[in-house]
């Protein structure tokens, strides 16, 4: 019996005379590992960044408070009393708003804390763990003997 390659085709197709012969493996080159073939085929993403960009426009903010007067003499009672005890610095409970790096607005944050010192100076309450909150920002103070305001 012949060898089927060297019988005469029969095309019934266009592939037909070429689809049996032997893969060609070049001689001068190294076969690529498994994991080097498999790379060819990772995903490939067209759109760089697209996820990255849908999830900051969907990612949801809200305006900086804009409180009335009451809250705001309450606030300044708040701070008036924390001032009176900081030698005893004592812990507090703190909300406060941070601007958003990217877009309008930004979001309100709260923090438990150790209260070190007030700079007047740069309006900031500082607390022992080194966080700086501005004065400006602060949307409530809850000290250990005071009921919570928030607006």
């Amino acid at each position: 019996m012949k060898h089927r390659l060297h019988q005469p085709l029969r095309v019934t197709h266009d592939y037909d005379d070429i689809l049996h012969f032997p893969h060609p493996i070049p001689a001068h080159l190294p076969p690529l590992s498994r994991t080097s073939r498999a790379a060819q085929f990772a995903p490939f993403a067209a759109l760089t960044g697209h996820d990255e960009a849908i999830y900051e426009a969907a990612r949801q903010t809200i305006p900086r408070p804009d409180p009335d007067e009451t809250v705001l003499q309450e606030l300044d009672r708040r701070l008036a009393a924390l001032r009176t005890r900081l030698t005893e610095h004592p812990q507090v409970q703190l909300t406060y708003f941070v601007p958003d790096a990217h877009k309008a607005g930004g979001a309100l944050h709260t923090v438990i804390g150790t209260v070190r010192r007030l700079d007047d100076i740069n309006g900031l309450i500082l607390l022992q763990d080194g966080t700086q909150i501005p004065l400006g920002d602060v949307t409530a103070i809850t000290l250990p003997d005071t009921l919570q305001i928030d607006f």
